[in-house]
């Protein structure tokens, strides 16, 4: 069977982006409740806000890690699988990558150090703006990155010539029609993200009575910011549609599974899309509530998958159930929040076990929406590299074989493998020893060891002859 090097490398570079993904979107959000816990210790000296800091720190130190390792095989990818768009689209996406290193990767880098590091050694206040800076960092590096990643979705302020882009306005492609909209949305997902997370472990450690003072702060202060922060997702996803809809008809079309171009466009709930017979099977739908929810009119028009032609058309099955996996997420989300403000008000947020252990099975959610969310925005463009001006078989290394691309799709896969493992065990470690009782931190204070390498931060702080805690 012949070996198709497009076909693999789309599958090598979203492998790499969906594993790396993961990391970031987790990280954004933590550096910044690791700053504000830092803070409040810092305003108030309740021990129990430094407590969770010194837990929350190790756990970024592992995930922070995991990312930088997962994301610098992405760059080497442009070089070796997409020569062509590297060259291409140089003169933009050049400085914008260099921008990140040095405005942001720096700045992580510098002050990530006097953060695991540096507690007991350096002032409360040098700790905690560390710890600040350290999220101003994740903040600006998501600037750039999705910046760059917008333009190829929406690409402004470039024309194409002789098969390069050449830069008209920095501040049109920089700021690029959907860059707001995918700013705010990946944004608040991190928020999100890091929220669960947390409301989830907390819940796990208050199920197993551990450190209750500590946990029942950090969960309270969790779904408060669920509660805010999950329909807000839902109104920015609105207007993130919107823009969509306006600059990427088809992409919005194959969301919807909507084949021709009409008005009255009812919201599919289930279909199957048949991409071939141009069509849907089995439908499931409300009527109209596609075009209220796009176009803000009961009879509004939306564009059909049929507008385009069919080599332009994105791969209309994985986008629509892509797009109905993040939204389903997006919903159970909020019904969480409702759930906990009820249990709030009735004075059983701490002690209702059911509710604590749907807080632990959400972990894992926040993460497939984005994945989802990632498929339907990169899926959707296809076939296009840069939307309407370059195609990824236009960008692809014009000597890159079909097993050359196998293999180093396999090499990553198994890297990947070793690093996931990895960070997991770790994780795994920190969590099972984290957020120790009382009367077991003060027997084993005395055989605390300082962390003498970067992962060794991620260690629990005892001696190989002292028994971790039971779960």
């Amino acid at each position: 069977m012949e070996l198709d090097p497009l076909v693999l490398s789309r599958l090598q570079f979203a492998f790499v982006v969906s594993f790396h993904a993961i990391f970031p979107v987790f990280t954004i959000g933590l550096a910044s409740y690791i700053a504000l816990l830092h803070g409040l210790f810092f305003t108030t000296k309740n021990p129990a806000w430094d407590r969770l800091s010194l837990f929350w720190t190790k756990v970024f130190a592992v995930v922070f890690g995991m990312g930088v390792v997962s994301g610098i095989v992405m760059s080497f990818q442009f070089g070796t699988n997409w020569s062509n768009f590297s060259q291409a689209s140089s003169n933009f996406l050049g400085p914008m990558l260099s921008y990140e290193v040095v405005t942001a990767f720096f700045l992580e880098a510098a002050f990530l150090g006097v953060l695991l590091f540096g507690r007991g050694k350096v002032p409360q206040g040098v700790h905690l703006f560390a710890a600040i800076m350290v999220a101003v960092g994740t903040f600006i590096s998501s600037f750039w990155i999705l910046s760059a990643n917008s333009w190829l979705h929406t690409p402004a302020g470039v024309e194409l010539v002789d098969f390069r882009f050449h830069v008209t306005s920095w501040s049109e492609a920089i700021f690029n029609p959907s860059f707001p909209y995918r700013f705010m949305h990946m944004a608040v997902a991190s928020f999100l993200t890091g929220g669960f997370v947390v409301a989830g472990v907390s819940a796990w450690f208050l199920l197993r009575d551990r450190d209750p003072e500590a946990n029942r702060r950090a969960l309270s202060m969790c779904l408060w910011l669920l509660l805010f922060l999950a329909p807000t997702q839902a109104v920015i996803g609105d207007f993130h549609g919107i823009n969509t809809l306006e600059h990427q008809p088809t992409k919005v079309a194959a969301m919807e599974g909507h084949w021709e171009t009409s008005g009255n466009v009812p919201l599919l709930l289930f279909a199957i899309p048949d991409q071939e017979a141009q069509t849907n099977h089995f439908e499931l739908a409300i009527p109209n509530l596609a075009s209220i929810i796009l176009t803000h009119s009961v009879d509004g028009e939306v564009p059909g998958i049929s507008e385009a032609a069919p080599e332009e058309q994105p791969p209309v099955l994985i986008v629509f159930w892509g797009f109905r996996v993040m939204v389903g997420i997006g919903l159970l989300m909020i019904a969480v929040a409702l759930t906990g403000l009820v249990l709030r008000r009735k004075g059983r947020i701490y002690d209702q076990r059911l509710f604590l252990k749907g807080l632990t099975a959400m972990i894992p959610m926040p993460f497939i929406a984005v994945l989802a969310g990632w498929i339907v925005t990169e899926s959707g463009r296809s076939p296009w590299l840069v939307y309407g001006m370059m195609t990824h078989a236009e960008g692809l290394t014009p000597s890159l074989t079909g097993p050359m691309a196998l293999f180093t799709l396999i090499g990553y896969a198994l890297v990947y493998g070793v690093v996931f493992y990895a960070g997991i065990y770790y994780l795994t470690r920190v969590v099972r020893n984290g957020m120790l009782p009382e009367e077991e931190r003060e027997t084993t204070d005395e055989n605390f060891k300082r962390p003498m390498r970067p992962m060794s931060a991620a260690h629990t702080p005892f001696d190989d002859d002292v028994d971790p805690v039971r779960s």
